[in-house]
Order: C-alpha cells, then sequence, then structure tokens
C-alpha cells in the first residue's frame, strides 16, 4: 500500500506553522527569488519551497521520525533558500545565519534552532555535507526539485542549459521504497529539449551529493530517467 501524504498538521508541527505565517519571513522568500530571477535562475520561489517542504517532510516521516524532529526539518526546509536575498555565492551559509537570527528573535530555543540552521547552513552541493538527519533529507528534497513549472517563461528569451534540462522534465517522482533501503528519483524527460547528458552535464555534482545524503540515511539512491537506472 502505497503511503498516504504527509499531513502538514498544526498541532503536530507548531514551529514549521509559525514560521510559514510569519510575514517577515514570507517577505524575504519573495525578495530571494526576485534576486535570482534578475540573474536568470530557475523559480526559487514558493512553489520551490513547497515541493522541498514536502520531500523533506515525506523523507523523514517514512523513515519513522518524531513529530518533533519533522517539525525542524520542515521549518529548515521553509527557510533552506533565504540567503539568496544577500548573494547566491554561499547563500547557504548567509541563510543559516539569517534564520538563527529571525528563529532567535521568535523565542525559539537553542536546542531547536542548531539543527535547522546546521541542515540550512549544509544544503548547497558547493560545500554541504549531510551531517544530520534533517541536513540529508532536505540535501535529497532540494535536489531532486526538477521539473517544467520551475522555467520562468518570458516571452522572447533564450533558454540556457538550466531551462532546458528543467523544462524537459514532464514527471518527477520521489519515491523510498517498501523495505526502506533505497530512494529513488524517477524523471519523464522531453528528449526534444534537451539531451539526457546535459542533465548530468548540470546536475551531476547534486546527484552524488544526493547519494552521500541518502546513505547517511542508510539507503541507496537511485536516479531514473525514461525509465533507465543511471546512477
Amino acid at each position: 500500500m502505497e503511503k498516504q501524504p504527509l499531513q502538514l498538521d498544526e498541532k503536530r508541527f507548531p514551529l514549521f506553522h509559525k514560521v510559514r505565517n510569519s510575514r517577515e519571513i514570507k517577505i524575504y522568500i519573495e525578495e530571494q527569488n526576485k534576486s535570482l530571477h534578475a540573474l536568470g535562475f530557475t523559480e526559487h520561489g514558493f512553489a520551490h519551497i513547497g515541493v522541498v517542504t514536502e520531500r523533506t517532510g515525506y523523507i523523514l516521516d517514512t523513515l519513522g521520525l518524531d513529530d518533533h524532529t519533522i517539525d525542524l526539518a520542515l521549518t529548515a526546509a521553509w527557510m533552506h533558500d533565504l540567503g539568496n536575498v544577500v548573494n547566491r555565492v554561499d547563500h547557504s551559509q548567509s541563510g543559516a545565519l539569517m534564520s538563527f537570527y529571525l528563529l532567535d528573535k521568535m523565542g525559539v530555543p537553542a536546542e531547536d534552532i542548531a539543527p535547522i540552521i546546521r541542515a540550512i547552513g549544509n544544503h548547497d552541493e558547493g560545500s554541504g555535507v549531510p551531517v544530520s538527519d534533517i541536513a540529508a533529507a532536505l540535501i535529497i528534497a532540494d535536489k531532486s526539485d526538477v521539473r517544467r513549472s520551475r522555467v520562468v517563461d518570458e516571452e522572447g528569451k533564450e533558454y540556457d542549459i538550466h531551462d532546458r534540462v528543467n523544462y524537459s522534465v514532464k514527471t518527477s517522482k520521489l519515491k523510498i521504497n517498501q523495505d526502506k533501503t533505497a530512494i529513488k528519483l524517477k524523471l519523464e524527460v522531453d528528449t526534444r529539449y534537451s539531451e539526457i547528458g546535459e542533465y548530468f552535464e548540470i546536475f551531476m555534482e547534486r546527484m552524488l551529493l544526493c547519494r552521500k545524503a541518502a546513505g547517511f540515511l542508510h539507503m541507496e539512491f537511485h536516479l531514473i530517467i525514461n525509465e533507465q537506472t543511471l546512477l
């Protein structure tokens, strides 16, 4: 039987709901997405954050972690890209510092802030390491979000390789097998828009980090494109 989606109930995950409803955090999310849009990046707004949050929760809930840990993980996922409002370079570290300030101001205790900023500070492939269950789940959730709707469609825009690869992905599914020994990213790619080789050209480092993160969670990571297992 397929596992039902995790219900993000406010009683189960109170900190996540507090953060998601924060006016300040909403503004920072909107502004960081504007910055990346100006730089020509794919969508990093509420749609991306929603996917990452849902997948982070799915991974840890499926693996049987407790509600408090999942609450911290959902919070980390919702805040993970705030640092882009400062600069894309080292955004995971600046985002961790911003998250510390915002959570501390909310009165969140240090023992809860620490695992959140540890995960945020380690989610990027440039310097990230799966240093905790939360960090590992966030890495996989973030790096697996490739989909057509992330491409910002502008008339007359010339798509670069990142746009082409994302636009080529018709469906994207992340699933843990029944034995909880493997996590699989299954993509359906329309090769009219991008060759499969281009996916590896820009995403290989991310997929290798996903494999490392899955290993931290005692699972294998498999990338399956058009029913062919490639990693």
